[in-house]
């Protein structure tokens, strides 16, 4: 039985008999609560994943308690118990939300039947909706994810390269995902069913590339006691990426290029030239021009793998995109960790969409990956992304060391520091004016309260200053 939270809403003595009924399931959370506002701001922080609403007019109205929350979730599970029924009140209810309606006297076992049965449908109804979604979007291409003009452009460029064989150039920074577009190219072309060997030329000590990629004769060096194959001899006929390529020392860089103008290689200590038939894609993060200038890098081997480069973005330039992926995340993570986390809160969403990932999808993945571990909710919220993150989010990116409000030149740039402003004296105001009543600030902002507690911990503001 799958885990969650349940929310009752009723007077302690009145919920007495059915409750040990429900408490005796060990994988079921529950709280109790006596008035709706209690509730309310249970609901707000995206507390429970179903709703036990007690109706005993004249005292306690669960329907309109019902109507108040339906303002706030639309989609909680809610289960009405009345004392007794007629058709208004089943019409009301049906039509305000509510999955089920029992009636007291309550049967053992009876309630906990009707929950796992709306906790069923509501998983099912979750199931559904992400499959459908994932039908209908047309984001996805092969392993990316990505509806932006920039990720277009870059789809459109490997169908078109991956039927030849040309030698391919990645130009990326550090996380945009410069393997899977090598990876792609290879599974869409004609070496699919042959090797894709990837390497990584940053990882592998200096005085073992050679070996490592042409492969060495017996005794052609200590140590070397048996014939070994290099990495370009078992790429033959597939693919060979060449990961950070601008790493390689400049011995190898010549020993490379003349293997892949004449598709031959000599291992280690040979005689024998072998012929290799493979495909180069190659990628870096670095400045090859620069290291050409610096002469870190040769020219003609620049010239030679640079037939078709590839420049993929940096997540921060790829605008909408980034809701899509972590919403893949999200369902990805969720689904390996056994829970039912639908995605990110509008909250969490906003602070995300205004920071900088300087380490892209790598780092995107591990956010999500934290928050869908840490979160109790059905969406990651503020609350579960790193303090780091949140904190940067506002500050617009500055690496000359110049005044960070004159780096943010572009019209939305500006914009979102006018929003800031806006909010700090805004929230500043209000509060003093409530003196750090956050209830009366909340209703002449009309705003819930939840919202108003996560705007004041982006402005760091506390009601208790204001008292």
């Amino acid at each position: 039985m799958k885990s969650a939270r349940i929310l009752i809403v009723d007077d302690p003595h009145a919920a007495e008999p059915w409750l040990a009924d429900l408490q005796a399931v060990e994988s079921w959370e529950i709280e109790h609560v006596a008035d709706a506002e209690t509730a309310d701001q249970r609901i707000e922080a995206g507390w429970p994943d179903l709703l036990v609403i007690a109706h005993r007019p004249p005292d306690r109205d669960g329907l309109q308690h019902l109507a108040t929350i339906r303002e706030v979730d639309r989609e909680l599970p809610v289960l009405l118990v009345a004392q007794s029924a007629d058709v208004t009140l089943a019409t009301r209810g049906l039509r305000l939300g509510a999955g089920d309606l029992l009636l007291e006297p309550i049967a053992t076992g009876e309630l906990r039947a009707a929950i796992e049965q709306l906790l069923s449908l509501r998983r099912t109804t979750l199931e559904a909706d992400i499959l459908r979604r994932q039908r209908e979007l047309p984001h996805q291409f092969d392993d990316f994810v990505g509806s932006s003009p920039q990720m277009r452009k870059v789809f459109e460029t490997i169908n078109q390269v991956a039927p030849t064989d040309v030698d391919i150039l990645i130009r990326g920074e550090t996380g945009t995902g410069k393997e899977l577009v090598a990876r792609s190219i290879h599974h869409r072309s004609r070496r699919a069913q042959h090797p894709f060997v990837a390497v990584d030329c940053g990882a592998i000590p200096e005085n073992l590339l050679e070996s490592e990629f042409f492969g060495h004769e017996k005794g052609a060096f200590t140590g070397a006691d048996s014939r070994r194959i290099g990495l370009l001899e078992y790429a033959d006929g597939g693919t060979f990426f060449l990961d950070e390529v601008g790493e390689l020392p400049l011995m190898l860089q010549a020993k490379l290029l003349r293997t892949l103008q004449e598709r031959k290689l000599r291992r280690v200590g040979g005689r024998e030239e072998i012929k290799v038939n493979v495909r180069i894609v190659a990628a870096t993060a670095r400045d090859l021009e620069q290291m050409i200038r610096e002469k870190l890098f040769r020219e003609d081997l620049y010239y030679r793998i640079n037939v078709v480069r590839v420049d993929l973005p940096p997540l921060r330039n790829r605008g909408d995109d980034l809701g899509l992926i972590a919403e893949h995340f999200s369902q990805r993570f969720s689904r390996e960790m056994g829970k039912q986390v639908v995605g990110l809160s509008p909250e969490a969403y906003n602070v995300m969409s205004h920071y900088r990932w300087p380490g892209n999808i790598r780092e995107l993945q591990n956010v999500i990956r934290r928050g869908i571990a840490l979160t109790q909710r059905s969406m990651i919220s503020l609350d579960d992304l790193p303090d780091e993150l949140i904190a940067s989010a506002g500050e617009p990116a500055d690496r000359s060391g110049h005044d960070a409000t004159n780096a943010a030149r572009g019209f939305f740039a500006q914009r979102e520091l006018c929003v800031q402003r806006f909010e700090a004296e805004y929230l500043t105001q209000l509060l003093a004016k409530h003196h750090g009543n956050v209830k009366a600030a909340a209703e002449e902002a009309e705003l819930p309260r939840g919202t108003l507690y996560r705007l004041m911990k982006n402005h760091k503001l506390d009601g208790e200053q204001f008292r």
